[in-house]
């Protein structure tokens, strides 16, 4: 995929994100698409921003039984974004049948990437074990996630940036690597737990970097944006 750099727009409705957009001058970039967003604006929002030219990841991350999975995954599929995702965590199946609805529900050939989540960036080994009663190192659930993910039709996961390079290794090289938790180094790390900067990221195996707060909390946005770019691209630091 060409689009590497998406900003996730955490903003609470669509007039917020257009205004940042618009008066930071990110008019076209890549951007992601969350639940907080979502539900206020609902599919008009996908249209209005490939209308104005943005790549979209849609970051729905859904969890149901197969069937229902299925049934939403023909709906978004009919939407044509970049990239949508499920939890890995739903199993075999579930993953199978979201495939099986984007497929479906595209007027022609799918050109959305379907991922699927594995160990959310928020949590640490600490939390895996205790909370969720996982045992082991973070790496190891993550790596058997996307190993169960490729073998059920998956195009990538979303892992941290630590887990990257491992994830290539049992996955091979086309297995995409959508990477959150980016922050330039001057960044606060916020409720983030498992993050890297974008050099770090380029060097460790990630495909995709999606970044927020590091952007949209920056005193100069687009400066922010392009610095990102840079450092992913080129390994300037």
């Amino acid at each position: 995929m060409n689009n590497k750099i998406y900003l996730a727009l955490d903003f609470p409705t669509w007039k917020e994100a257009e205004k940042f957009l618009q008066v930071h001058q990110l008019e076209h970039i890549p951007v992601k698409v969350g639940m907080e967003l979502f539900y206020r604006e609902g599919p008009a929002l996908i249209e209005k921003l490939k209308e104005k030219g943005h790549p979209i990841f849609l970051d729905l991350k859904l969890h149901d039984i197969p069937t229902t999975v299925m049934r939403a995954m023909v709906n978004l599929a009919s939407m044509e974004v970049d990239i949508v995702n499920v939890h890995a965590t739903g199993g075999s199946e579930m993953i199978k049948r979201a495939k099986e609805g984007l497929i479906n529900g595209s007027s022609s050939s799918p050109n959305t990437k379907l991922i699927a989540v594995t160990v959310l960036t928020s949590m640490d080994k600490a939390v895996m074990n205790k909370e969720l009663r996982l045992s082991g190192e973070v790496e190891e659930q993550v790596v058997r996630l996307a190993t169960l993910s490729k073998e059920s039709g998956a195009d990538g996961v979303v892992c941290s940036v630590h887990e990257a390079n491992a994830i290539k290794t049992a996955c091979g090289s086309s297995f995409l690597t959508v990477t959150p938790g980016i922050r330039l180094e001057d960044s606060k790390q916020n409720d983030q737990k498992r993050i890297a900067t974008p050099h770090f990221a380029k060097i460790n195996g990630a495909d995709i970097l999606v970044v927020g707060r590091s952007i949209t909390k920056a005193i100069n946005p687009r400066q922010a944006y392009d610095q990102i770019i840079k450092e992913f691209e080129h390994g300037s630091k």
